[in-house]
């Protein structure tokens, strides 16, 4: 039954309740009047018929009055906050909420589902709030970057080596704009669906050492030594999907390793997971960034935040989500960071 029909319903049934204890205080007071006469504790000076049904009515409109009130209080009162609540919801104002200290179990659960309603729709639309605002931000940066540059290249006083830096810039933002666009459509479109389609067995292992090969340039160049032990692992999953929870903690181990720093990759099936640790020797995190790493957009080092946008953690963790696994990160200012992923067998 919706909120609507259900206010509705509840309404009546507090309108009738109110006539009801009207009628029934009138029958009541007028019953009590005849026996009090009868049993002649009042004086038989008053016990005539003319006085008897305006004292009758008279009691019976005061006790009727503060029955009605009380009732009203008590069904009617909760029912129009709710309904003032729901015209702020309507209008905006998603902060709106209703006192659940209600005597009625009905009115008590209406009023308590509306509130949670309130406040998942609060945390909604600051959610929204917060990704417009980064998007725009994240998205500005490369975009304002490939304008200026591109400007500078149609001056033609430039020298072939200003020339060639200004075009690698364009490219470098462009690559950054295009894996942002694809990381925010592949996190949308995984956040909209509840399983993982196209699931078939597959060499785990196998798919994390071509991972591991895809940054070959990158810590060869850093000079970063690999530790790799990866048991021989068949997994049911979609190797696509995977592939991106595998490159993006690589890519991250290899990013804030520092050069001549170690980087050691684990791969075990146990008895109900398998786990995957990847570790790293670099600068590590704060307890204050580990505990908002996995928020969109959010970038915890500042001196990186060029090299990446912020999605690619949300993005693992959504995946492994769905996957009915979990990841969790132990980390360190100073002291490297690891990071130990569960997939159900």
């Amino acid at each position: 039954m919706s909120n609507k029909k259900r206010y509705r319903t509840l309404r009546n049934k507090a309108s009738v309740l109110i006539l009801l204890i009207i009628t029934l205080s009138a029958l009541l007071t007028g019953a009590m009047l005849v026996v009090l006469f009868r049993v002649g504790l009042i004086p038989e000076r008053f016990s005539a018929t003319a006085w008897m049904l305006p004292i009758t009515v008279v009691v019976s409109c005061i006790l009727g009055a503060i029955l009605a009130a009380l009732a009203m209080r008590i069904f009617v009162k909760p029912l129009d906050e709710l309904v003032a609540a729901t015209k702020k919801i309507a209008e905006g104002d998603f902060s709106a909420r209703v006192d659940e200290k209600v005597l009625v179990s009905e009115i008590g659960t209406l009023v308590e589902n509306f509130n949670k309603m309130a406040k998942e729709l609060e945390g909604t639309e600051i959610f929204r709030s917060d990704f417009i605002n980064n998007f725009s931000h994240e998205f500005k940066t490369p975009i304002v970057s490939i304008r200026g540059f591109a400007r500078q290249l149609s001056e033609k006083e430039l020298t072939e080596e200003e020339r060639k830096l200004y075009t690698d810039i364009i490219l470098s933002e462009s690559e950054r704009l295009a894996s942002m666009a694809g990381n925010v459509l592949l996190l949308s479109k995984l956040e909209n669906q509840q399983l993982i389609p196209d699931k078939k067995a597959y060499s785990l292992d196998e798919q994390i050492r071509k991972c591991i090969l895809i940054f070959a340039k990158e810590w060869e160049k850093k000079n970063i030594e690999l530790d790799i032990d990866l048991d021989e692992i068949i997994y049911i999953g979609n190797e696509e999907i995977m592939s991106h929870v595998w490159i993006n903690l690589l890519g991250n181990a290899i990013k804030y390793t520092a050069e001549g720093g170690k980087i050691s990759v684990r791969a075990v099936c146990k008895a109900k997971d398998i786990v995957v640790r990847i570790s790293d020797s670099g600068m590590g995190m704060t307890k204050d960034v580990m505990e908002r790493i996995f928020d969109k957009f959010y970038q915890g080092d500042n001196s990186h935040s060029g090299n990446g946008n912020g999605l690619g953690l949300p993005l693992v963790k959504r995946i492994i989500q769905l996957c009915e696994g979990r990841i969790v990160v132990d980390s360190e200012a100073g002291a490297g960071t690891v990071f130990f992923v569960y997939l159900p067998i």
